[in-house]
């Protein structure tokens, strides 16, 4: 069984990491499965498929983990490559690691850090809906302990519905969690290959 994480890491049937893999089978088919509802749905709902390619194509790409953030980025270029472009240079606007933001006055608040607050330059090449998608990303990826209503509302004004912004942050969740297996599965790999 091939998936979208093997492609994207490079395994081939049999070898060691497909093995690996195949001893988590229900770990494996449920991401393929999230990976199939969020990006090939049979109803795409509130959310195009566009959409969806942009806000993986910047997540990804603000990760900065090369073996994801391409696969996403020609996807989007394939549905509207002037959109690619413009995603890809808001990626290049980033620059930052995270995570930020503070947590409410207690013990934690030891952890507390100020970092950027995403905003979009290129509204016009984007639209009102993926600009706004883009800010929420960002802020899902590098300020999640400062959750609040407004981010929510900033969605709403732009046009997206409480279920388009539900589609969202599984996208961004989905997404920050496929670049994490693959992270690691590439290291296995590299790993592999320097001990034999």
């Amino acid at each position: 069984m091939s998936d979208v994480i093997d492609r994207l890491v490079g395994i081939e049937p049999g070898d060691r990491l497909d093995i690996l893999r195949q001893a988590r089978l229900v770990a494996r088919e449920n991401m393929q499965a999230s990976y199939l509802a969020l990006f090939e749905p049979a109803n795409e709902g509130d959310v195009t498929p566009r959409e969806r390619y942009a806000v993986a194509t910047f997540v990804t790409g603000v990760h900065r983990e090369d073996a994801v953030a391409p696969f996403y980025a020609e996807g989007l270029a394939t549905l509207d490559a002037e959109l690619a472009e413009a995603v890809a240079a808001e990626v290049a606007d980033v620059g930052t690691t995270g995570p930020y933001g503070s947590f409410p006055p207690g013990p934690l608040s030891i952890e507390d850090a100020p970092g950027l607050r995403f905003t979009v330059t290129r509204h016009e090449a984007l639209g009102r809906r993926i600009s706004a998608a883009l800010e929420h990303a960002h802020m899902l990826v590098f300020h999640p302990r400062d959750a609040s209503a407004v981010w929510l509302q900033g969605l709403l004004d732009a046009g997206w519905s409480t279920t388009g912004i539900v589609t969202q942050s599984q996208l961004v969740a989905f997404l920050a969690f496929q670049v994490r297996v693959v992270h690691g599965l590439r290291v296995l790999a590299v790993s592999e290959r320097n001990t034999s």
